[in-house]
């Protein structure tokens, strides 16, 4: 009797470590779903792709190409103030106030370059730098060229379509409009417009000729409008829903917007993760493709190229925004880029409840603390840096800046591995 009670005693004990050993796995592990169903883990990332669609890609798209239709409205107005002789200073420094918002908006937008952005060459097309100045003199002082960027709006064969299939995209896009209103860290005088340009590297290309402010600022003008028609692309690229006048346009322009010529715009292929059709085979690799194409991506962009280059001296000349003065500013913006793709969205509309900063401070509390410090000290770390870069690009602390560039990288890359493995 003693012997059996022993046995059961054992056969008890032994079933009773199996079920718990098993509640153990239980809350490490993910149940499985039924046929269609997504795990725990995988809806909170369908709510993280959701937020990051809405709040973070089309909020900044929104925003930039509302910017960059009111610099194109703008440099019109002022392209027609040069030439009455009517242009004043503060009509310049509205210009470049507005110039300005839009170049925030698109350096906020550089942690989602995958995309439209890079799918259909629009970063290369209007954010190429250092701009081709002896180009841009041989351009403005051929008439021809001049005449035909001169030409309104007609929805068809126009200035600003002219500027975009016959330019080179070293001349193209913000930095081009950038030498035109900026210099030395100063929006230009109405005085400058009026004359003609005198800046020592444009006019060593144009022995014996000049080249008006009127010609510039007619360059500026069709320059701006191609540049809003690209940033309509990408916000429409990305949203259905973008304003009708903005679809209007590139459908005008007959610019291909969807994934691959296909049914999809690229919010929707995002969103559709997992499922057929979508060039996201998983939820994980979309959470990665946010991490590592987008975010560490632009982490070492600006460390190991915008600031890299002329720091270490692989190219002193490669200096992004040297006119406006604006370099720190755009290297900081590119890490409130990174920021608002973490931590849930642009700020006036961020939720954190629904972000990757949230999914990791509750599966991996001290990765997450990682990430958050790293981008924080970037921020802190480039704002350190003595301005202007273009002055200071030398500086000791642009170095401590690169670096801290790196440990966030590193950060970005390690998040999206434990990610992906878990």
């Amino acid at each position: 009797m003693k012997k059996v009670s022993k046995l059961v005693m054992m056969l008890l004990a032994g079933v009773l470590s199996v079920a718990s050993l098993s509640s153990c796995n239980d809350d490490n592990d993910e149940p499985t779903p039924g046929p269609g169903e997504l795990t725990e883990k995988e809806q909170e990332m369908k709510a993280i792709a959701e937020q990051f669609v809405s709040a973070t890609v089309n909020e900044t798209y929104k925003l930039l190409a509302d910017y960059t239709d009111q610099l194109c409205n703008a440099m019109i107005d002022l392209r027609e103030k040069v030439r009455d002789g009517s242009v004043q200073d503060a009509d310049v420094k509205n210009v470049c106030d507005i110039f300005l918002e839009a170049r925030a908006a698109y350096e906020e937008s550089e942690a989602f370059l995958f995309g439209a952005a890079s799918d259909f060459g629009i970063d290369p097309h209007i954010d190429t730098w250092p701009l081709d100045l002896p180009g841009l003199a041989q351009a403005l002082t051929n008439d021809l060229q001049i005449a035909a960027m001169d030409v309104a709006d007609d929805g068809s064969w126009s200035g600003d379509t002219y500027a975009g299939n016959k330019l080179g995209q070293e001349l193209l896009g913000f930095h081009g409009i950038e030498f035109v209103i900026f210099r030395d860290g100063a929006p230009r005088t109405a005085a400058d417009l009026l004359g003609n340009e005198d800046y020592p590297e444009f006019t060593a290309a144009i022995p014996g000729k000049t080249v008006s402010g009127l010609n510039e600022v007619i360059f500026a003008a069709a320059v701006a409008g191609d540049l809003r028609n690209c940033c309509f692309r990408m916000e429409v690229a990305w949203n259905k829903e973008a304003p009708a006048a903005h679809i209007t346009k590139v459908e005008e322009l007959e610019w291909p917007v969807t994934v691959g010529s296909g049914d999809l715009s690229y919010g929707e292929n995002f969103l559709m993760a997992g499922q057929a059709g979508s060039t996201y085979a998983t939820w994980r690799l979309a959470m990665d493709a946010i991490l590592v194409a987008g975010c560490q991506n632009i982490a070492d962009e600006v460390g190991q190229q915008k600031m890299g280059q002329p720091a270490y001296g692989t190219d002193i000349n490669y200096i992004e925004s040297p006119y406006s003065h604006m370099s720190l500013v755009d290297f900081h913006d590119n890490m409130v880029s990174i920021e608002n793709c973490y931590m849930g969205g642009r700020e006036e509309v961020r939720d954190e409840t629904k972000s990757l900063h949230a999914y990791l401070q509750k599966y991996n509390p001290e990765l997450d603390t990682k990430v958050v410090n790293a981008i924080n000290d970037a921020k802190a770390k480039i704002k350190a840096c003595p301005a202007p870069f273009v002055q200071n690009y030398t500086a000791p602390e642009v170095k401590t800046a690169i670096e801290a560039c790196s440990t966030l990288s590193s950060a970005l890359s390690e998040a999206s591995e434990w990610i992906s493995a878990n």
